[in-house]
């Protein structure tokens, strides 16, 4: 009885949000915020058109990258302080999708790192082949 109750022991949910995490995310911002202008481009590109692409998506885009870098340096003057509801989380999350969990927004809020161009990967670069 006592192994079982031991072992049902859980991280709590804001573990994975530490302090270098907080510095990583905000050199990430800072760097790779000018990625925000040309995804936010494709974005309104193929939502309204080429005209709301090169118009409203570079202004957005511009605005996008300024907010971006301006966290950035909020986040990397604080990294070493909980500022965020007493904890290392991002301010700028997404709103509330389904069964309340926080969703990412592309059009009201940011995603925790900055957007990837469509050319680059997220799954690793090497397969496992099978005999």
């Amino acid at each position: 009885m006592v192994g079982t109750a031991a072992a049902d022991i859980q991280a709590p949910p804001a573990s994975e949000y530490t302090s270098t995490r907080k510095l990583g995310r905000a050199v990430g911002n800072i760097l790779f915020a000018v990625e925000e202008l040309p995804v936010t481009m494709l974005r309104w590109n193929k939502r309204e058109g080429d005209y709301a692409g090169y118009s409203v998506g570079i202004v957005d885009g511009l605005a996008r990258t300024f907010t971006r870098v301006g966290y950035g340096f909020y986040e990397l003057v604080t990294f070493w302080a909980p500022t965020y509801k007493c904890t290392y989380r991002p301010p700028y999350q997404g709103s509330c999708g389904r069964n309340g969990l926080k969703e990412y927004n592309v059009w009201s809020g940011f995603s925790e790192f900055p957007e990837e161009l469509g050319f680059q990967s997220k799954y690793p670069y090497s397969r496992i082949q099978n005999d």
